[in-house]
């Protein structure tokens, strides 16, 4: 056994450097392709399709000016597509990856094996060597997730892998509950850390004021994103929002929907599905009323830039902390949301989280607001997505579509980084979770798929 996994390593290390023998010296500008026409990260994510709007958030939000704000979105495009590589590369040993710097010019990867550090620094990245895999720590996560279930994490309300530290973080209002929690899940004290918070996160439908949509004519939640399944038109939102069989009107009190499905605790999402009178879009309302557009929903990595709407305070921006969190509201324990530094407010519950041009997910809960500061979590979309068989609205969606060569390779599917799939005779490996759509056939995007 250990022979052969060796040898799937070196095969799979070896893929991985003769990808990138032409980007040495290169930093996350480059992007490893099959050839020279292979688009970069950044083009494949379309960073350059970021409107004023957004741009303004994050240069207000994050202390940028406009060429910071637009190289950061560039870099963040670059760094998951050489994560997703490293990630592939390094096997078990994979121990998490982030971004950092005003522009998120310096790509960390670590992992708990020493003779990977020339391979991460092949790639234009920067090596952290740890003791714990990401695999050690989302088994621990994991198993916090289910003791929660049985234990009273009221006072001990946010926990989450942080790759950074490379631990299991717990935040408390009392840490002596953190710790009660993490002896129930039988979490070895090496793998975690308690930290003191004041923090007591709630779900934001407490509905108030800005354009919105109504459930049952009374409360008020922000529309997520614009999906179809089959013919059928939606949104995506928050699953504490409503129930399944709730009605919907417009922002104008114009009849809208039905919630199809809803779920709320466990995770917090919903569709609603709308009647002939509303038309999916690709676009999120950004600041006064501009579209932003979106062409895709590949996730973005921690420490990336990431910017909100809502209808009750509208655009803010900020970055991603962690994902694979889990939070307990009043209501019960969410898991699987990411943790952001963006303010929300009520009445943003459901609205959209979009990093460049990508759609990342709806808005659940958090604490603190907009005046003061505050950190919120959302319910990631791909998730959604997959969960539902619902297809995400983009702006490629009327594109004619291409050759069809054969594979397993679908349109509409939701891929997990670690994925693989057959196209055109060959087998790709996926490099980022995001929903498959025209235009993201595997040979066309190396920053979303690698050719095995």
């Amino acid at each position: 056994m250990p022979h052969r996994r060796l040898s799937r390593r070196t095969r799979a290390v070896g893929a991985a450097v003769a990808a990138t023998a032409a980007l040495l010296g290169a930093g996350l500008s480059g992007s490893a392709s099959a050839g020279p026409a292979a688009p970069s990260a950044a083009r494949t994510l379309h960073t350059d399709a970021a409107p004023p709007a957004l741009l303004s958030a994050m240069e207000r939000d994050l202390g940028l000016d406009r060429a910071q704000a637009e190289r950061r979105l560039a870099n963040e495009a670059e760094a998951g597509a050489t994560a997703g590589r490293l990630r592939a590369a390094l096997g078990a040993d994979f121990a998490g990856a982030w971004v950092h710097g005003p522009e998120s010019g310096t790509l960390t990867v670590a992992t708990t094996d020493t003779t990977d550090v020339r391979t991460v620094e092949a790639q234009g990245a920067r090596a952290a060597v740890v003791r714990h895999t990401l695999a050690e720590l989302d088994a621990a996560k994991a198993r916090v997730d289910r003791a929660a279930r049985h234990h009273d994490s009221v006072d001990a309300p946010v926990w989450y892998v942080d790759v950074r530290t490379n631990q299991v973080v717990v935040r408390a209002v009392r840490p002596a509950a953190a710790h009660a929690l993490l002896a129930a899940a039988g979490v070895d004290a090496s793998l975690a850390r308690v930290e003191k918070s004041a923090d007591r996160p709630r779900p934001l439908y407490d509905l108030r004021g800005g354009e919105a949509y109504y459930i049952n004519n009374s409360g008020r939640c922000s529309i997520g994103f614009p999906v179809t399944k089959g013919t059928q038109q939606g949104y995506a939102t928050a699953g504490h929002c409503g129930r399944t069989g709730n009605s919907t009107s417009g922002h104008n009190r114009a009849a809208q929907g039905t919630f199809q499905g809803s779920v709320f605790p466990g995770r917090d999402m919903a569709w609603v599905a709308t009647n002939a009178q509303w038309t999916a879009t690709p676009y999120v309302k950004g600041a006064g009323g501009q579209n932003v557009q979106v062409t895709g929903s590949a996730q973005a990595a921690v420490g990336a830039s990431i910017c909100r709407s809502g209808s009750t305070t509208g655009w803010h921006c900020g970055r991603i902390e962690q994902h694979n969190s889990s939070v307990t509201y009043p209501e019960g324990t969410i898991t699987g949301v990411t943790r952001t530094t963006v303010c929300a407010e009520p009445g943003d519950s459901g609205g959209s989280y979009i990093s460049g041009s990508q759609a990342q997910g709806v808005t659940s809960g958090g604490s603190g607001n907009c005046g003061s500061g505050g950190t919120t979590f959302h319910q990631p979309i791909n998730p959604l997505l997959q969960n539902y068989g619902l297809t995400l609205k983009t702006a490629g969606d009327d594109d004619p579509p291409g050759e069809e060569p054969g594979g397993t390779w679908s349109t509409g599917t939701v891929y997990q980084a670690g994925d693989t799939v057959t196209y055109g005779g060959a087998i790709y490996r996926c490099l980022q979770t995001h929903q498959a759509q025209p235009g993201w056939e595997p040979p066309n995007v190396p920053a979303l798929w690698q050719r095995t």
